[in-house]
């Protein structure tokens, strides 16, 4: 897509500015994972072997297999907002800021009332999340012009899931597979045999020990309500910004971050 600069005062297009923004935002999401990453992911482990109930595991990992079902062959999660044909990138950015804080909000208010309800239902708000953090993404699909009728976008979708809450490792792999993703696709099976190709055993479990740390920390008796709404609010913001920017990338078809570290592949 060609950006447009005005000849008269050579200023900057919207689009140079989404670019730059993509640049350092690419270059953060590759970069290799530091020693407080690394050590994190010990400690993270650790906890998720010794401190977390099983039974937590056991229904984050039912919740996302799920989730995986219902999200590529149902229709429970297309919304009825249109699908935005022929606006520019800065009116869909704007759309989509409106669009993360209104399910910021939805997420955090439900994080503070199971929170303060006790290890059950704090233990059902995994479930409850994944669905807001869904829901949100269909929206924003047609918010960038893709509709969700598509069992393709449907399966991109769960491709921005799982590199918003992916470890440091995985995340080049799948940034791949999202850039090019056009391409990507046509060279898949039809749709019963195309969710073959994900490996959704590394999706629970990537998943799984994103989010840990913060849930569990709801599960500590006094905390539950502001922890619930911090960890809630922060997960779909994290969610939120991965979505937009794919979304970008599509949309402008990638940028070129450096010589050594190219993000156009």
């Amino acid at each position: 897509m060609p950006l447009y600069r005005d000849p008269r005062n050579h200023e900057p297009s919207y689009e140079d500015h989404v670019r730059a923004e993509l640049n350092v935002w690419v270059r953060k999401l590759l970069q290799r994972p530091g020693l407080l990453e690394r050590t994190s992911k010990v400690i993270q482990t650790k906890i998720n072997e010794r401190v977390i109930p099983e039974k937590v595991h056991t229904i984050i990992t039912a919740t996302v297999k799920g989730l995986v079902k219902s999200v590529v062959f149902g229709l429970e999660y297309i919304p009825n907002s249109p699908v935005y044909y022929g606006i520019g990138l800065q009116e869909r950015d704007q759309k989509a800021q409106r669009l993360l804080s209104k399910y910021r909000k939805i997420a955090a208010a439900e994080g503070a009332g199971t929170g303060a309800g006790g290890f059950t239902l704090a233990v059902a708000d995994f479930p409850a999340l994944i669905v807001i953090k869904m829901r949100f993404l269909f929206e924003l699909a047609h918010n960038y012009g893709f509709s969700t009728e598509d069992y393709r976008e449907r399966l991109f979708l769960l491709y921005v899931f799982q590199l918003a809450f992916s470890s440091q490792e995985k995340r080049p792999e799948l940034y791949k597979i999202i850039l090019n993703w056009d391409k990507t696709i046509k060279s898949w099976p039809e749709e019963k045999e195309g969710i073959k190709q994900v490996n959704w055993e590394q999706f629970q479990r990537e998943y799984r020990d994103a989010i840990d740390f913060r849930k569990t920390l709801q599960l500590i008796p006094g905390l539950g309500a502001i922890v619930g709404a911090w960890a809630n609010y922060g997960l779909v913001d994290d969610l939120g910004m991965v979505g937009i920017n794919c979304y970008r990338l599509r949309i402008l078809g990638g940028v070129q971050v450096d010589k050594s570290h190219s993000a156009r592949y």
